[in-house]
């Protein structure tokens, strides 16, 4: 498997892969970035070692050839047992895949605050406190950023990890190995400057505000983008298992 690259596919070109990009220079861990839009090809499983799949403005209930290609690829690499990790509409197209369903979401969500000004968090479930993709987490509760108007309904063989008030179904477990997040923790500052000016959703908020909160809480952010990214990278072979603080709590009640 170390042989061969993991692949980060975009479903929109000013959707990059912001933070997975910077981690994987960091690490040395070799990626090919795809582009499908501009004629990218999703690579067959045995050509991949992992499969990151962001964001987008499409739905996975569109009917047009390359969303009904790509639903396709999805599920035959997850079925090979091939790493997954899904961000946004990459978390629909999993779902969709895999047997679940795809509607409209209650409310759309857009930036750091919903319109009553509340923070937008994400809490892990009992099971998304086991799970190998948040090991090592210090914090039940994450910030993060959202910009979508869909969500995705569960099959019963789905496990469900991270819930948020308004919209639910946050971060989802399909098969083991196959993770999707409806929420994004990529951000960087230069992606958050490009969606700001070119995403239609993000140009009706105040511009200055979004940025001043990213800055705010940007060390706490990358710090759960990168754990995230980390121990999806362990997971799929790529990175060698970093060392766990022991819980210091814990330690003190037992003494």
């Amino acid at each position: 498997m170390l042989n061969k690259p993991l692949h980060i596919l975009k479903n929109e070109p000013r959707e990059g892969p912001g933070l997975f990009e910077t981690e994987l220079i960091r690490l040395g861990v070799p990626f090919q970035l795809v582009d499908l839009k501009k004629g990218g090809k999703f690579p067959k499983p045995e050509d991949t070692s992992a499969l990151i799949v962001l964001g987008g403005p499409d739905s996975a209930n569109d009917r047009s050839a390359l969303m009904r290609a790509e639903l396709v690829q999805v599920k035959a690499a997850v079925e090979a047992g091939t790493p997954y990790l899904g961000i946004c509409l990459g978390l629909q197209v999993l779902v969709k895949a895999l047997g679940g369903t795809v509607k409209q979401s209650p409310v759309k969500e857009v930036g750091f605050r919903n319109l009553a000004g509340r923070a937008y968090e994400i809490e892990l479930t009992m099971e998304g406190l086991k799970d190998p993709l948040f090991r090592g987490m210090t914090r039940r509760h994450m910030r993060v950023f959202q910009l979508h108007g869909e969500t995705v309904q569960l099959t019963k063989e789905m496990t469900l990890l991270g819930v948020s008030p308004e919209v639910p179904n946050q971060v989802v477990r399909v098969r083991p190995g196959a993770w999707g997040f409806q929420c994004h923790f990529e951000l960087t500052d230069g992606l958050l400057e490009e969606w700001l000016r070119e995403d239609a959703d993000l140009r009706k908020l105040n511009a200055r505000q979004l940025s001043a909160e990213f800055k705010e809480i940007h060390e706490e952010y990358k710090m759960t983008g990168r754990r995230i990214i980390h121990n999806f990278l362990e997971f799929a072979g790529l990175l060698l298992p970093e060392p766990v603080a022991p819980d210091l709590r814990k330690a003190k009640k037992r003494t």
